[in-house]
């Protein structure tokens, strides 16, 4: 999986301060990854320079984008839905209104859309949203408009995104775009290019500027964080033909880690996500330095069978990935490790999906992200393995692997009962609008009565009850980060 898909934030309608003298309404959606509405935030900082507004209202707007992801078939679906009902909109109210798509979806069904289909008349890809004031000037001129070229040097680090539909407390900022880990099931490395990586002091100076504007927590983003390399710029896979004082000089992640963690003390810092093979010892190192980088690692693991990572083309075996559970539980004990499982991968056999839930048993994850195997069009998968595993073997496959991560996420989140735990307030409560909910830096969401406290602060909460994933408890005060 690309990245952690957050299945409440799928289709959200982006919202910014209106400027008067901005004349154009936007409405863009997205949908898919952390990655994804990243980039949204970029999209919308380029077009607010370009006269647009955003709105919530379809049928006033000028432009509509969709930000899509290509990492599984439901998703692909459900944008299709959604181009159907922009275009219905477009026929009954708005004739005017331009449609496009923009992201992974887009760079891999360019010409469906635009050509075959014809329901789109603007296709961008996730390489080149700097191109889309000339874009838009194009289709302004009554032409279709597309660019997606990929590039091996764009990372976006000189566009500070706007932040939207933000809770002014936590931001995501991407360091590194592109992949060039060629997992068999993945479309990421066709849709998104080689990886490269952004230069450390315009990630440092987005870190500066957010704390300033108030926010207390940071996600690093990356396809693959852990492969994050700057060395002067260039391709990752290139970094043996630099110089030797490129090389002396390079930054890792570790070190980019580091660099972020002391530039903000205070500001509590993520990453997402990591791949097994590129995780190395150094990060978890760094990571036990700094009190203000989170204890929890997600790392993707898909499968607990040798067989079977090796049809993925992952480049770990079952015994190197639980060696490197045990070193990271070894340096940091309370580390939470949360996962990716695809089931019903092909060939997969009921002892390939042993070997999983038998991974499962002996890692003990604090949550997981689980899904059924989809082909995707373009991806080595797709033109070499057959899908063969039926459809109702799969779901049953998945019920019993979901139902096994609920039971351990309850083993884990009890591991936190009648304790002290830190907890950075992000938002009311779903189920109460006299609670607060925020996260433990262990990524566990913990609900407490507000009291006198507010959104943005930083509270040791005492815990005394829980559900399988949240903590239950009551302010005891401010913790030393306030």
């Amino acid at each position: 999986m690309e990245k952690i898909i957050d299945e409440n934030k799928q289709g959200e309608s982006l919202v910014l301060e209106q400027k008067k003298e901005n004349t154009r309404k936007l409405f863009i959606e997205s949908y898919g990854c952390a990655m994804n509405f990243s980039d949204s935030e970029i999209v919308a900082s380029i077009l607010t320079k370009e006269g647009f507004n955003t709105t919530q209202n379809l049928e006033e707007a000028d432009l509509v984008l969709v930000n899509t992801c290509s990492i599984r078939d439901k998703a692909e679906q459900t944008v299709r839905k959604r181009l159907e009902k922009y275009n219905a909109v477009k026929r009954q109210h708005n004739p005017k209104m331009k449609v496009g798509v923009l992201g992974c979806m887009a760079e891999r069904l360019k010409n469906k859309f635009l050509e075959e289909e014809k329901i789109v008349d603007l296709v961008v890809g996730p390489d080149a949203y700097k191109d889309l004031p000339n874009l838009l000037a194009e289709v302004d001129e009554g032409r279709d408009a597309i660019n997606v070229i990929l590039s091996k040097e764009e990372t976006y680090g000189d566009i500070s995104p706007v932040r939207l539909n933000t809770n002014g407390v936590t931001a995501f900022v991407s360091i590194t775009r592109g992949c060039d880990n060629m997992c068999t099931f993945c479309v990421v490395p066709f849709t998104r290019g080689r990886e490269r990586s952004r230069d450390p002091q315009s990630i440092l100076e987005e870190v500066n500027n957010l704390w300033n504007k108030g926010f207390k927590e940071i996600t690093l983003l990356g396809q693959n964080v852990d492969s994050y390399l700057w060395y002067g710029g260039g391709l990752k896979k290139d970094f043996d033909k630099a110089s030797d004082i490129q090389k002396a000089t390079s930054v890792n992640f570790s070190k980019l880690l580091e660099l972020c963690a002391k530039a903000q003390p205070k500001m509590r810092i993520r990453f997402s996500t990591s791949n097994p093979q590129d995780l190395t010892i150094d990060v978890v190192e760094t990571m036990v330095k700094f009190n203000n980088i989170c204890n929890h690692i997600h790392l993707p693991v898909q499968s607990g069978s040798d067989r079977i990572l090796k049809e993925m083309n992952r480049l770990h075996t079952r015994a190197e990935y639980m060696g490197l559970i045990d070193n990271i539980r070894q340096i940091i004990p309370d580390c939470a490790i949360s996962q990716d499982m695809i089931v019903g991968f092909p060939s997969e056999t009921d002892e390939d999906f042993q070997d999983t839930i038998s991974l499962m048993e002996y890692v003990k994850y604090n949550f997981g992200y689980m899904f059924t195997y989809s082909e995707r069009p373009g991806t080595l998968a797709e033109r070499k393995l057959e899908d063969d595993v039926p459809e109702s073997i799969k779901k049953r496959r998945l019920a019993y692997m979901v139902e096994l991560q609920q039971k351990h996420s309850g083993e884990r989140t009890k591991e936190h009962l009648n304790s002290i735990v830190e907890v950075l307030i992000e938002k009311e409560s779903k189920k109460s609008n006299e609670q607060w909910s925020g996260r433990t830096p262990q990524n566990i969401v913990v609900v407490f009565p507000k009291e006198h406290y507010k959104i943005g602060d930083f509270v040791n909460v005492q815990t005394h009850d829980c559900t399988t994933a949240t903590l239950i408890g009551t302010a005891v005060g401010y913790s030393e980060n306030n």
